[in-house]
């Protein structure tokens, strides 16, 4: 028996179920990997970033959130190469959803039991979504701006519902708008933690801060 269309999945009916000691014998989800490309990439290299935001309140099953990762990967390693981003699947598949199996052979009335005990056994895993929720990021150098935007246009087939491309006015994935990133920069208040920064505030003695994170 194969999968039920994903149409039968889509709304937010119940409660979230997530995979526990009471939930046992859960698939594993379709999607394994959540950040692909250049990864370690510094935060000053890739000062561009895009995002793909939900417009629905839906469920996204880890099936195509899978497919969109490897559409939206390949797309922009094929037009701007596999070291020109950083892209992050920003949902997880945690909910468990069910299905109640009948028997379709011949003689199967004799066997099944109809509604009686009707609650499912688990068949595979969905992301819960709300609306302006991001569900893809990418960041990348400006000049791929146009290539990450085709890429994330085209990941939004693989998904039921509406959902739009937005340009962040942000420098890269961290919470900070471009010139105020800038700003703090030139002042040495930044200080890179990964893909993200942690900015210094005038507060605390400047003997218990490490050393080289404070302005001299």
């Amino acid at each position: 028996m194969g999968r039920r269309p994903a149409r039968c999945y889509r709304y937010q009916k119940n409660k979230p179920y997530p995979k526990s000691r009471f939930n046992r014998g859960v698939p594993d989800p379709k999607i394994r990997i959540f950040d692909l490309g250049r990864k370690k990439a510094g935060i000053d290299e890739f000062p561009f970033c895009c995002h793909l935001v939900s417009l629905e309140k839906q469920q996204l099953s880890s099936e195509a959130l899978e497919a969109a990762r490897i559409s939206c990967n390949k797309y922009i390693t094929k037009h701007a190469g596999k070291d020109a981003f950083h892209m992050r699947v920003r949902v997880h598949p945690w909910h468990v959803l069910r299905i109640n199996k009948m028997l379709s052979c011949a003689g199967a009335d004799r066997l099944q039991t109809g509604m009686r005990g009707a609650y499912g056994k688990p068949t595979g895993k969905v992301a819960r979504t709300d609306i302006g929720q991001i569900i893809l990021s990418v960041r990348s150098k400006d000049g791929s701006s146009a290539v990450v935007q085709e890429a994330l246009r085209r990941s939004k087939f693989k998904f039921p519902g509406r959902h739009k491309v937005v340009v962040s006015d942000k420098w890269g994935f961290t919470p900070l708008v471009r010139e105020k990133y800038l700003q703090l920069k030139e002042q040495g208040k930044i200080i890179p933690d990964g893909t993200y920064c942690k900015i210094l505030n005038n507060h605390g003695r400047l003997g218990q801060l490490p050393s080289g994170q404070y302005n001299q």
